[in-house]
């Protein structure tokens, strides 16, 4: 091993708390966790080391922050409502949707009905936008996938589910055009 393999090799700790140990070292912070894989405990943080952690987590997660900024842009600027887009867990989850709005979306992806041209004022029920989304989504984005399904309990809406950035972006641009 040479010198400048020997300072970049690291060795993998075991278990989460080890992992999430080096990484906040490696990131400048020491702070202490313990705990088995299933769980992992920090010990209290000082205000100065919360504020860079939470620094640390923006940064990393700014790709995501930011296609959800541009998205909530655009679908407002189309009258697309979205009240329940959120970030959560490195993807961006759009959440519910009214049955209009979502299919607004599908015809602004390109979907088209089956037979004569229907207005945006008739609008389909809920399974049949849920089909129009499933059909539009991969063409408009290039084979990107989004969850669709229809609530029982609320007819009159359909739950979007969550895309990564990338998706996300792909989506922005289909918009744009």
């Amino acid at each position: 091993m040479t010198a400048a393999t020997a300072m970049t090799a690291t060795v993998s700790p075991v278990g989460a708390a080890a992992e999430l140990c080096t990484a906040l070292r490696e990131a400048g912070l020491y702070i202490g966790a313990a705990g088995a894989d299933d769980h992992v405990q920090l010990i209290p943080l000082k205000a100065s080391d919360a504020r860079q952690l939470a620094r640390l987590i923006r940064t990393g997660t700014k790709r995501t922050l930011k296609a959800a900024r541009a998205l909530r842009e655009i679908c407002e600027a189309y009258g697309v409502g979205l009240p329940e887009m959120r970030v959560r867990q490195g993807r961006i989850t759009l959440g519910a949707c009214r049955i209009d709005d979502a299919f607004r979306l599908a015809r602004l992806l390109g979907a088209s009905l089956p037979g004569p041209d229907v207005p945006d004022a008739d609008v389909p029920d809920a399974d049949a936008v849920r089909d129009l989304l499933a059909q539009a989504f991969p063409a408009a984005t290039g084979g990107g996938t989004l969850d669709v399904s229809v609530r029982e309990e609320a007819p009159d809406a359909v739950e979007l589910g969550a895309l990564d950035a990338r998706t996300a972006r792909r989506l922005i641009g289909a918009l744009r055009f």
